[in-house]
């Protein structure tokens, strides 16, 4: 048993990491650039609009680039980074290696924010303003970003492989990795609906659809079709990870859970007889409630560890640190 000091001391140590946490997000705000770059919204959105336009599933990988940025040491633009000679950076890492994508939008973006606004809009930010516009234009709910974080100077592909939540996972190592960003199990399921955009790879989803047996064995026959049993054949083709609407932001993610038509093994461990399967109810009978947690939880998940004040740097390029 602990003695009172050694608890008192795990108390306070546990007390200091939550205000550091609670101190650099309290710095951010949604009025951050209202006077230093008052028209950034306007010369954001009709880029997004347009990359989308031009291909609809653009959209939800410019919101995963924010997913898997946050999700390795904080939202701090660090997966824009290209390798150097001092560090391997997180484009190569195993969840991002031939799958995340629009780094070309960013760049487009950030070139444009720069003449708008030289020196002054760091690329996590636009990160999380870019997240933002794709989920509205795809149809899904808006929000105010909040705003304030500055863009690490490095970037580390050994983290990016240990933090992000593979497709593998079961609903305890999703729960577990959720909460080691300070993140609920409610935003976990709720961040989770951003699969009701997108697409995935066969390599990722095989398994599930030869394999398993909580899937609708229509919905496995269909996918079978695009996605060879044979590992290293049609390992790169694609099917939606809402295969009704995959180009459109909406609930019905949660109602093909419902019917065992998760792409993914983790996607269908939100809905296998387990605590999260009443909240999968609740989502996918109230589209209105999903959208409302689901931008609770974008905002939780951009407030883990930001570079704020002097840390970090405000990049000119998102690709390299200046």
């Amino acid at each position: 048993m602990a003695s009172p000091s050694s608890f008192s001391k795990a108390i306070l140590s546990l007390a200091c990491v939550v205000l550091l946490i609670g101190g650099a997000s309290a710095q951010l705000s949604i009025y951050y650039y209202a006077e230093t770059c008052p028209d950034l919204f306007e010369t954001v959105k009709p880029i997004v609009q347009e990359a989308i336009a031009q291909e609809a599933r653009m959209g939800a990988s410019l919101l995963r680039l924010f997913f898997h940025d946050c999700f390795v040491n904080g939202c701090d633009g660090s997966n824009l980074l290209d390798d150097t000679s001092t560090f391997i950076g997180e484009k190569n890492a195993a969840p991002n290696q031939n799958s995340l994508r629009g780094f070309d939008v960013v760049d487009k973006i950030k070139s444009a924010v720069e003449e708008a606004c030289p020196g002054i809009v760091s690329c996590a930010d636009l990160l999380g303003i870019i997240a933002r516009d794709a989920v509205e234009i795809l149809g899904g709910p808006g929000w105010d970003v909040k705003l304030g974080r500055r863009d690490a100077r490095t970037a580390s592909q050994a983290a990016a492989n240990n933090s992000i939540p593979p497709p593998t996972n079961n609903l305890d190592a999703l729960t577990s990795s959720f909460q080691n960003h300070g993140l609920s199990q409610k935003d976990l399921v709720a961040l989770y609906g951003a699969h009701t955009i997108g697409q995935a790879r066969c390599t990722n989803f095989r398994a599930r659809i030869y394999n398993e047996s909580n899937i609708d064995s229509s919905f496995a026959q269909t996918m079978k079709s695009n996605c060879p049993s044979v590992s290293g054949v049609g390992d790169n083709n694609l099917d939606g990870l809402d295969f009704q609407s995959d180009t459109t932001f909406d609930n019905t993610y949660y109602v093909n859970l419902m019917r065992n038509r998760g792409l993914l093994h983790s996607d269908q461990q939100l809905f296998n007889g387990g605590s999260t399967d009443s909240l999968i109810r609740t989502y996918a009978q109230s589209q209105e409630t999903f959208f409302n947690d689901f931008v609770a939880s974008m905002i939780n998940m951009g407030d883990i560890q930001p570079l704020t004040g002097s840390n970090g740097e405000i990049r000119k390029n998102c690709r390299r640190i200046n």
